[in-house]
């Protein structure tokens, strides 16, 4: 079936593999740098093999697509029959220059690109990019494809609990001082994702008390509204299990409850023991009936 508006997001949404499938979204891997080595996320680089390193505290970095990589699936994308545009959803540009090599390649596309930073990370991108989809296989144009991504983000928050905050300190995604605070006061970390930035939300003196927390923090953004929520994780699936379990139970208008291992970029910034849990309100797509 041919479609007139295409979809392509990151490595970093975590989307399940049989969501990309069914809606055909194109994702681009961002890079792992383990040591001297450098992989594709997703491809090339287990969870497992990546919490080992952090724990023997290896060189572990994270590394954006080239503008040449986003060329080449705008161009192949570009030769599918009835393609007339492509909106391409990345990860926060406040968190990794994937935005900006995105925008590079548009400029030389085929066809008209819309890159679009979401400000989002993980499923709270993922969800964006389920929520675009939908907008163009309703028959959206671009630009309604945008607008039901955009509003997708609106409704949707981002939470994490993290054992230490020195794999955030060390990536440059949190200060120096937050990080000596938290060590200093041996408290577990609450963060949010807010304005495309991660931002301490609350200190926590236990980890049992901390991840209860969240559940209260996650069942208090949700309320009655209906919610698709994502649970993830990095080497405490026992956790994200039990958690899930709970907000099943605890959220009267869940919809969809993903429960998934973040992969190595997000990991490689978090550290082994990390929950997190995204919360994003379900919302009906409405296009204009003017047509394309």
């Amino acid at each position: 079936m041919s479609r007139h508006v295409a979809i392509v997001t990151d490595s970093t949404a975590y989307l399940p593999q049989a969501a990309l499938e069914h809606h055909r979204i194109a994702s681009v891997p961002l890079t792992v740098v383990l040591g001297d080595r450098a992989l594709e996320e997703g491809t090339e680089l287990s969870a497992r093999s990546l919490a080992e390193a952090l724990r023997r505290r290896r060189s572990v970095t994270t590394s954006r697509p080239g503008p040449q990589v986003f060329a080449e699936v705008y161009r192949s994308i570009a030769r599918e029959p009835g393609v007339e545009g492509i909106v391409s959803l990345h990860l926060s540009a406040e968190l990794s220059g994937t935005y900006d090599a995105a925008v590079t390649a548009a400029r030389e596309a085929p066809v008209p690109v819309r890159v679009v930073d979401t400000g989002m990370v993980a499923m709270a991108l993922g969800f964006c990019a389920l929520a675009a989809a939908e907008a163009a296989e309703a028959g959206g144009t671009l630009d309604e494809t945008v607008a039901a991504a955009r509003k997708r983000a609106e409704g949707t928050s981002a939470f994490f609990y993290v054992d230490t905050l020195e794999y955030l300190r060390r990536g440059g995604r949190i200060g120096a001082a937050q990080a000596l605070l938290g060590s200093a006061l041996a408290v577990k970390p609450l963060l949010e994702l807010e304005d495309g930035r991660i931002g301490m939300l609350e200190k926590v003196r236990t980890a049992s008390r901390a991840i209860a927390r969240l559940e209260e923090i996650v069942a208090e953004r949700a309320g009655d509204a209906d919610v698709d929520v994502a649970v993830h994780h990095l080497s405490a699936a026992d956790r994200a299990d039990q958690l899930a379990q709970r907000l099943r139970d605890r959220l009267p208008g869940l919809g969809e409850l993903h429960v998934s291992e973040v992969g190595a970029v997000i990991g490689a910034h978090t550290g082994p023991g990390l929950l997190g849990v995204v919360v994003s309100l379900r919302q009906v797509t409405e296009l204009s009936t003017t047509g394309r």
